[in-house]
């Protein structure tokens, strides 16, 4: 877990890394909205495991991971730019998409989670247009009517 030891440190990130960065992300969309439910860390285990290929004890190692170095972290810049740096563009719209179906686990949109989503957008230079059709697809697969 070199990627959040040092905040500081300009180190060579590996696939291990990327995998921890994108699970705290997961970790904070599903905590931004005030109740970390069940089911939302498994909906977590979930994506990780369909994401990365993973077992489910696996993903679940991984959603453990991450809910740690969420806990740590002090901002969102070590895990989005451990992402950029990691993924081409078309993975890092994956990765906001994977972001948006964590926050529809309550089967809803709530303020704190989208503007949580735009943020790592931004951060993640993923153009508003496809991070808007990125919400839309998965809005879309759950079933989920949009206000």
């Amino acid at each position: 877990m070199k990627l959040f030891s040092d905040p500081e440190a300009e180190i060579e990130l590996t696939p291990e890394d990327c995998r921890e960065a994108v699970a705290a992300l997961l970790v904070e969309a599903a905590r931004s909205d005030g109740d970390y439910a069940r089911a939302e860390r498994a909906r977590i285990a979930r994506v990780l495991a369909r994401r990365y290929g993973l077992s489910p004890s696996e993903a679940t190692a991984l959603r453990e991971i991450g809910e740690a170095a969420q806990a740590q972290a002090t901002d969102l810049v070590r895990f989005t730019r451990a992402v950029k740096q990691a993924v081409p563009h078309e993975e890092r719209v994956a990765v906001i998409e994977a972001v948006w179906e964590i926050a529809y686990a309550d089967g809803r949109r709530d303020d704190a989670e989208a503007a949580l989503v735009r943020k790592l957008a931004g951060l993640l230079y993923v153009p508003d247009r496809d991070a808007g059709i990125a919400r839309q697809r998965v809005a879309e697969r759950l079933g989920i009517r949009e206000r």
